[in-house]
């Protein structure tokens, strides 16, 4: 698989405060998704996020989760620079960011001892090769009982929501490669890989945050 520019994509106007950059929507979100996340994070969690944006995510949970060890990426320099601004705030919980590029082959090799993957706003503005990849990659990383949460937007066939349909004819129009996923199609690709879908939680805005948990193979 080969990268594309797509994958570096952010859809709005972000603010510079410093080093570091402000995503509004980041901003609005952080809350409801850091109250959601944390009870998922086991003690002493390593995580790994995945398109990590401005960083503000990422340092939002590090304040609510002192144990927590959070490891951001993005395949966006300007974004790593300001996802490492946000971790000098927090040096014993945040480490420096990877450029991690989900359509490229191998990418896990960079990342070892990971208890949980995040990945926020991202699989619906980028090829859906890369939401492949992020599965691929999700089930090298985690050991038996590891967790993925996905967050975003789904399509659900006829119970979609307007906005999210609206939002995907957009997306579409800025390149084909984009758009809104079903829920069904992206459950399909993470159970190929032994990641089933545990939980399902609704969110502001028609969002979804999604915890799917690597299952032990079994053996014959």
């Amino acid at each position: 698989m080969k990268s594309d520019e797509g994958l570096a994509a952010h859809l709005e106007t972000r603010e510079r405060v410093g080093e570091k950059l402000v995503s509004p929507s980041a901003q609005r979100n952080c809350g409801p998704i850091g109250q959601t996340l944390a009870p998922f994070l086991p003690e002493n969690a390593h995580v790994l996020e995945i398109a990590s944006g401005t960083g503000q995510h990422g340092a939002h949970m590090c304040g609510l989760r002192a144990d927590i060890h959070w490891q951001m990426s993005d395949i966006d320099a300007p974004s790593r620079a300001s996802q490492n601004a946000y971790a000098l705030d927090f040096p014993k919980q945040m480490r420096p960011s990877l450029p991690l590029d989900m359509m490229l082959e191998g990418w896990w090799q960079a990342v070892s001892g990971i208890d949980v993957i995040y990945c926020a706003n991202m699989i619906h503005i980028a090829p859906w090769e890369a939401a492949l990849g992020l599965a691929q990659g999700c089930a090298r990383l985690l050991q038996n009982g590891g967790m993925l949460c996905l967050y975003g937007p789904f399509l659900l066939e006829e119970d979609s929501a307007v906005s999210n349909l609206e939002f995907d004819h957009s997306l579409k129009g800025r390149n084909p490669k984009w758009g809104v996923r079903t829920l069904e199609s992206v459950k399909h690709i993470f159970a190929d890989r032994g990641l089933n879908l545990r939980t399902a939680i609704e969110m502001p805005r028609n969002n979804l945050f999604l915890v799917f948990a690597l299952e032990p193979k079994s053996e014959i």
